[in-house]
């Protein structure tokens, strides 16, 4: 049976309560420091009581510490890790390779620029249990990289936003404003505007996000990714609000659920429980810039937001009518006072308006939009109803299970599951009626626990009054020993015993060295001269800031290896900032390949 792990975000505790809640088998949270989203750090307090809130249900608890680490940090993020392994973590994500003697287990970071066989192997000869692919691999790659390494656990994002440039390896908001990427501070400079410009000064495209992604999402396409060796499955989202968390979890474990309900004899969720909604769960209505399965098949056009950066929404219909103060919709769709809409106007801008007034399909906005015309798309961004239903509790986790009541020596014994029983002393009092029913009632209250039973088993001839303080007594030592009854984790496994040689990259601030540990860790492998990481550096000639399997040529139709038309352009391109910065393109055809350069001073 192979366990299939929803791991979804966590912003604070309560997105990760929220998780663990609405399906979660696994949650990922930052640490109060040294987490690649800066602005979501969260005490070791807060972790601890997220550890024992989700462990109830066999959900776990993993730490993002997987930024690079200067040697000033070296210390205290080792004083931090023990902590985190005080706090029952179940394991910790790492970029850094000076943190391999963490007190937990290991899982490699996304950031550590995963998209090859070689490279997952490196890992797992580290000792790395689990690495987390980049974004950009096909179902194709990911299956052979489980083919030739199938003793490590694979882990693929589903769902949420995109980086352009393959994880670990963007410099460009470093470049630019100061805030390292790898560093937790990413100013997202790949969602700005931008010209792009040929070699003679011709502007090819002007003022477009050209490096903008639509949001991931492979929620029609999670039995292809298992099929391929993917154990886990990651939300993107620790800045997301928990309405978000809610949403999108409840989506993707109805559909793990309904791979299972067709193949009982395969798969099982890794955590334990089922959960009741009080709503239906839709991707449509939370947050995205548009969808896309990014390179799943390979590469296919439509995975970029050219227009805008900005979550657009479902789409709702067609402005129909327009009135001095108000509108109708040509569409099903309904809407409540309050609604968030939006629209692309004539000059591909993103406009937003807020509903004052509903009367069917006639809309009165707040104010009126001055661009809007007949024939326009409307998309809702902001769902008064759905956002209400989820302000209110709007899921419930419980774990069915059995209980069996026996009789002991001097008292009785009660069991849930294959937990180990608890007694009590008490005498065996014959009763003047029947108790079934009243042993039953008393031992399934289980309201406040993360428990529910239906079935309370008693030995044939069972007839003793036992006092409803004492079954009440009995049911609470049982729950606790049921839920305190987690199996240990596996043994921490060996890294190899020699020096394995580290995968080569051409150009050395790639290996994103930032501390003495880190540098000794990578001479041993065999890199002659470790050099520092680009954050280290002061800025010299054409630096390479990004590479990207996005390519703008195929974007724009003019690659011809995949039969687009001739570029009418001379190269070299480049993408220029409205404050005039100039970033060169190279086009790396033989790894279909985009990156994106800083200009040489």
């Amino acid at each position: 049976m192979t366990r299939l792990e929803l791991l979804a975000p966590a912003k604070n505790l309560e997105c990760g309560m929220a998780a663990v809640d609405h399906g979660a088998d696994a949650v990922y949270i930052g640490a109060s420091r040294f987490g690649a989203r800066a602005a979501a750090g969260n005490s070791v307090d807060d972790i601890r009581q997220l550890c024992r809130y989700a462990h109830q249900f066999g959900v776990k608890v993993y730490v993002t510490v997987n930024t690079i680490i200067f040697d000033a940090e070296l210390s205290a993020t080792r004083q931090l890790l023990a902590e985190l392994a005080a706090a029952d973590v179940d394991a910790v994500l790492i970029q850094d390779m000076g943190l391999l003697d963490a007190p937990l287990p290991l899982h490699a970071s996304t950031q550590t620029d995963n998209r090859t066989p070689e490279k997952v192997r490196w890992l797992r000869s580290l000792g790395f249990r689990r690495v987390v692919l980049a974004r950009e691999l096909s179902v194709a790659e990911i299956a052979e990289i489980h083919r030739q390494v199938p003793d490590v656990e694979l882990e693929v994002f589903v769902h949420g936003a995109l980086c352009v440039s393959y994880s670990g390896l963007c410099y460009a908001s470093q470049h630019c404003f100061g805030r390292s990427a790898n560093r937790g501070e990413c100013a997202q400079f790949c969602r700005m505007k931008f010209d792009l410009v040929d070699a003679d000064g011709r502007v090819v495209e002007r003022q477009r996000h050209l490096l903008s992604l639509k949001d991931l999402n492979q929620s029609d396409h999670l039995e292809e990714l298992i099929e391929a060796g993917a154990v886990s499955f990651k939300i993107e989202g620790r800045l997301k609000g928990v309405d978000y968390v809610e949403n999108v979890t409840a989506y993707y474990s109805e559909r793990l659920n309904a791979i299972i309900a067709r193949h009982p004899d395969k798969y099982q969720r890794a955590s334990l429980g089922h959960c009741r909604y009080t709503f239906t769960p839709s991707l449509a209505k939370t947050f995205n810039r548009g969808y896309t399965n990014y390179f799943l098949h390979g590469r296919t056009a439509g995975i970029a937001s050219f227009d805008t950066p900005k979550a657009m929404g479902e789409f709702v219909g067609t402005v129909k009518e327009l009135r001095p103060h108000s509108l109708s919709v040509a569409g099903i769709a309904r809407f409540a006072n309050g609604d968030g809409l939006c629209f692309l106007n004539a000059d591909h801008e993103l406009e937003g308006f807020r509903v004052n007034r509903v009367e069917g399909n006639r809309l009165y906005p707040l104010k009126m939009p001055a661009s809007l015309r007949p024939g326009m798309r409307l998309y809702r961004n902001q769902d008064q109803e759905f956002e209400r239903l989820l302000t209110k509790p709007s899921a419930e986790r419980k774990m069915p299970v059995r209980m069996r009541l026996d009789t002991t020596a001097d008292g009785f014994a009660l069991q849930i599951n294959d937990a180990a029983p608890v007694s009590i002393v008490a005498p065996h009092q014959q009763a003047q009626k029947p108790q079934h029913d009243n042993i039953v009632r008393q031992l399934t209250k289980l309201g406040g626990t993360p428990l529910s039973c239906s079935h309370v088993e008693l030995p044939d001839g069972f007839c003793y009054f036992i006092p409803s303080s004492q079954l009440a007594e009995l049911r609470r030592m049982a729950v606790t020993s049921f839920c305190s009854s987690r199996p240990a984790p596996p043994p921490a496994e060996a890294s190899a015993p020699a020096p394995t040689p580290a995968p080569a990259y051409a150009t050395p601030y790639l290996y994103n060295i930032a501390n003495s540990d880190s540098r000794r860790f990578y001479a041993a492998r065999g890199v002659a001269s470790p050099q520092p990481a680009f954050e280290l550096l002061q800025p010299r000639g054409s630096q390479l800031l990004m590479q990207c399997r996005h390519c703008l040529r195929f974007a724009l139709g003019f690659c011809v290896k995949h039969g687009g038309r001739k570029p009418e352009w001379r190269e070299p391109l480049s993408l220029v900032l409205a404050d005039g910065r100039r970033f060169p393109l190279e086009f790396d055809c033989q790894h279909c390949q985009m990156n994106v350069y800083a200009e040489s001073c």
